[in-house]
């Protein structure tokens, strides 16, 4: 098991590195959300991501089959709710551990930020 958390360690979870994919995701969303240029993230189903700690402390923008999911005190993106509620997008950033899965992509290309360069060799699609 993977173990993660939030900035202020209010909120920790967990989830098996069993990831099925990962990627970077350059949407206006994804940028607003996180404050940086992407959002790298994890998927895997929603049934084996595990609140630890502090589930009383979330911060959930959107419903139950569609959200982004914060700590409530210091504002850290943890993962998101996606795929009408059967999957979840981990926050790389959020993952204490070292996962086996790397980003295999870079999703939303076409709204990346104009300032920011994509220097990998990893595959780019304009949309997802």
């Amino acid at each position: 098991m993977l173990t993660d958390r939030c900035e202020c360690r209010a909120v920790a979870y967990r989830v098996p590195d069993a990831f099925l994919y990962a990627g970077n995701c350059h949407c206006s969303n994804c940028r607003g959300g996180t404050g940086a240029a992407f959002k790298p993230f994890a998927g895997i189903e929603r049934e084996k991501l595990e609140i630890t700690q502090g589930g009383d402390n979330l911060l959930v923008w959107g419903d139950d089959d569609g959200n982004h999911t914060r700590c409530g005190t210091c504002g850290s993106l943890l993962f998101s709710v996606v795929r009408d509620g059967a999957y979840v997008h981990v926050a790389m950033g959020s993952i204490v551990d070292v996962p086996t899965i790397r980003p295999t992509k870079h999703i939303f290309v076409g709204s990346k930020a104009p300032w920011f360069e994509i220097t990998d060799d990893l595959p780019q699609h304009e949309e997802y």
